[in-house]
């Protein structure tokens, strides 16, 4: 029971840090179908943003929810004003032109921070069950995931503004011949992306040690699931993690480590084999 208890702790909270990890891409991608191959390294900077605010003194929850977002938000604000808004409706220019910025940022760090390892301590102390001990962070990373994706869904399903963003995205001609300024829901959106990037980097900074070429450990399983859940933001990110995430615990208990990412990848590509349109694309069709 205490192993089963364990397995069960650690299957959730993969399944959170999968959503974490996807949550921005969910928006930048599944909502404004921009392909970021920055999104890895918003994420890293969000790390760096937490350790630095940290060492400055400042509390690590507030840098973690608040500084890190806020920073990296504002990158992606500069970036989206500079390069992305050009570049809107031209998928193979936006990827070049995104893993050029992920370059970029990876060079910029590596200036500022060395490229030496660096990292916090979590702030939760580890819990005993049974006879095994677990991360205590892990059961904060599955709440701030809990928190975020029914934030993201009442935000988009019941709030004026959120009802605006959706609309835009499938038609902004309506929304444009409405009173509202595509341009600036487009600004808006990339942002409010990008600060969730930012988000799931500082949460997850305490558990990983931080390189600058930390993102490239984010991009692909952030990419799968988004893709993996379909056109449905909310139900397909929800759906594809836990798939995901139910895999790679599956064999990494019974096998190691290594097979359950193996094991991961295969099962998007099986996945999307079976689906082409994704989970929500053949099931939960409707949904947010």
């Amino acid at each position: 029971m205490d192993l089963a208890a364990v397995i069960a702790v650690e299957t959730i909270y993969t399944i959170a840090s999968l959503i974490l990890i996807s949550a921005g891409l969910a928006i930048v991608f599944g909502m404004m179908k921009v392909i970021n191959l920055a999104h890895g390294e918003f994420m890293m900077m969000g790390g760096y943003a937490t350790i630095t605010a940290v060492n400055w003194g400042v509390n690590i929850y507030i840098a973690m929810l608040v500084i890190a977002p806020l920073i990296v938000g504002i990158i992606g604000l500069i970036v989206e004003r500079l390069v992305i808004r050009h570049l809107y409706g031209r998928l193979v220019d936006t990827m070049l032109a995104t893993w050029g910025l992920s370059l970029l940022f990876v060079g910029i760090v590596t200036m500022i921070f060395g490229n030496t390892t660096t990292g916090i301590s979590t702030p939760i102390p580890g819990i005993t069950l049974g006879d095994y001990q677990v991360n205590g962070y892990n059961f904060f990373i599955v709440v701030v995931a809990l928190l975020l994706v029914a934030l993201i869904y009442v935000v988009l399903k019941s709030t004026r503004i959120g009802l605006i963003a959706r609309g835009t995205m499938q038609s902004p001609e309506m929304a444009s011949a409405l009173g509202y300024s595509p341009d600036k829901i487009y600004m808006a959106t990339f942002f409010v992306g990008s600060a969730l990037s930012g988000l799931a980097g500082a949460v997850l900074a305490p558990l990983v040690g931080l390189v600058p070429s930390s993102g490239g450990a984010y991009i692909a399983k952030a990419f799968i699931t988004v893709i993996a859940g379909g056109p449905s933001i909310i139900t397909g990110l929800v759906s594809s993690g836990s798939i995901f995430g139910l895999v790679n615990q599956a064999f990494t208990f019974s096998i190691s480590p290594v097979f359950g990412d193996v094991a991961l990848l295969v099962a998007a590509v099986v996945l999307l084999r079976l689906l082409p349109q994704g989970v929500t694309g053949r099931f939960f069709r409707g949904k947010l």
